[in-house]
C-alpha cells in the first residue's frame, strides 16, 4: 500500500516536472508579463486591468476567458475592498484555474463500454495519442481494441501497430488503401464479440477544409451508430499546443462535423503558446481531458487544471503533497491527529 502511494507521487512529481519545465516558454511569455505589471502598478485602476487584459489575449488564453477571469477579478476587488494590486494575484490565479475545470463526468468512458474515436489534422500526434492511450487505459484494468482507420498515409498501420505492441493491446486494420469506414465495421464488430470495454479508433490527419474527408469521418459515425448503438461515445479532438490559436480554429472546423467530447493537447512541452489551454476550454465549452509532455508512452496524463496553473507560475507542490501525504496514512490507519497531545 505504501509503495503504491509513494510511486504514484513519484509518478505525478516527475511528470508535473516535465510539465513545469515544458511550460518556461509559456511561463516568460505570459507569467512575467503578469509580474511585471502587479509590481509596476501602486494602485487597482483602468489601466491596471488593461494591462493585465493585454498580456493573457497576447498570451494565448483568449477573448472569452481573459474577459470572463478579468470580470471576476474585478468584481472580487471591489467585494473584498483590496487596494493593493499584490493583494489580487492569487485571485487573478485561481480565476484562471476556475476556466479550467473538467467535470468528474468527463471520464465516464473509463466506467462504461465505449467506442473513442480520435480525429485532428495532420502532425499533430494522433497516432501517438491512440497508442499511449490505449496503454494507459489498459493499465487500469480494462480490455482495449484499436482499429487503425487511417488508411490513406503510407505507414500509418505499421506506425499504430508498433505503439499496439508497445502497449500490448490488439489491433484490427491498417491496409494502405483500405476504405476506412469498413475498418471501423469490423472493429465495431469484433470490439462487441470480444468483450471488449474501449475500442480507440485512429483516423487519417483530416485537413478542416477537405469536404470529402470531412464527409467520410461522417460516415464512420453513422456505422458506429448503426452498429453499436449501446456504446458511450466519445470523439476526441488531437490539437498540437504549438499552434495556438490555429488549434482553436481546427477545433471549431471539427465540432461542425463531429460531436466533440474532448481535446488532447500534445507537444506542450517546450511551447510559448501553453495558454491555448485555457482559451480553448472556454470558447468551445469542450474540456481538455488530456495533456502530453514528451514521446514516451506515460507522457500522456489527465489534464489537471490545478497542476496545470500550478506549472505554469512555477507553484511549488511538495507542500501539498506533503500535505496528502499525512492526510492519506492517517486515514489509513484512522487516527484522528487533532486529538493527539505531544510531550513537552
Amino acid at each position: 500500500m505504501g509503495e503504491e502511494i509513494a510511486s504514484d507521487k513519484s509518478e505525478k512529481k516527475g511528470f508535473f516536472q516535465r510539465l513545469k519545465d515544458g511550460l518556461t516558454k509559456t511561463r516568460n511569455n505570459i507569467v512575467q508579463g503578469i509580474d511585471s505589471v502587479f509590481s509596476g502598478f501602486s494602485t487597482i485602476d483602468d489601466e491596471f486591468y488593461e494591462e493585465l487584459e493585454e498580456i493573457l489575449i497576447m498570451g494565448d488564453i483568449g477573448v472569452n476567458a481573459t474577459n470572463a477571469i478579468i470580470e471576476k477579478l474585478k468584481i472580487q476587488v471591489r467585494e473584498q475592498h483590496i487596494k493593493e494590486p499584490a493583494d489580487c494575484k492569487q485571485l487573478l490565479v485561481d480565476n484562471i484555474k476556475e476556466q479550467m475545470q473538467v467535470e468528474s463526468q468527463a471520464y465516464e468512458f473509463e466506467h462504461r463500454q465505449s467506442v473513442i474515436m480520435v480525429i485532428g489534422v495532420n502532425g499533430v500526434g494522433k497516432t501517438t495519442t491512440v497508442g499511449k492511450l490505449a496503454s494507459k487505459i489498459k493499465s487500469e484494468g480494462r480490455k482495449v481494441l484499436i482499429a487503425a482507420a487511417d488508411t490513406f498515409r503510407a505507414a500509418a498501420g505499421d506506425q499504430l501497430a508498433e505503439w499496439a505492441k508497445r502497449a500490448d493491446v490488439p489491433m484490427i486494420g491498417g491496409v494502405e488503401g483500405a476504405d476506412p469506414a469498413s475498418v471501423v465495421y469490423d472493429a465495431v464488430n469484433a470490439a462487441k464479440a470480444r468483450g471488449v470495454d474501449v475500442l480507440l479508433i485512429d483516423t487519417a490527419g483530416r485537413l478542416h477544409n477537405k469536404k470529402n474527408l470531412m464527409e467520410e469521418l461522417r460516415k464512420m459515425n453513422r456505422i458506429i451508430d448503426r452498429e453499436f448503438p449501446d456504446a458511450h461515445r466519445e470523439n476526441l479532438i488531437v490539437l498540437d499546443g504549438t499552434t495556438g490559436q490555429n488549434a482553436l480554429v481546427q477545433a471549431r472546423e471539427f465540432g461542425d462535423v463531429a460531436d466533440l467530447t474532448g481535446i488532447v493537447l500534445t507537444k506542450m512541452d517546450g511551447t510559448a503558446k501553453g495558454g491555448i489551454a485555457v482559451a480553448i476550454q472556454s470558447e468551445l465549452s469542450v474540456p481538455v481531458k488530456y495533456i502530453g509532455v514528451g514521446e514516451s508512452i506515460d507522457d500522456l496524463q489527465k489534464f489537471d487544471p490545478e497542476e496545470f496553473v500550478n506549472a505554469l507560475f512555477d507553484v511549488d507542490i511538495s507542500d501539498e503533497d506533503d500535505s496528502d501525504a499525512e492526510n492519506s496514512s492517517a486515514e489509513y490507519f484512522n487516527i484522528d491527529y487533532s486529538d493527539m497531545r505531544w510531550p513537552d
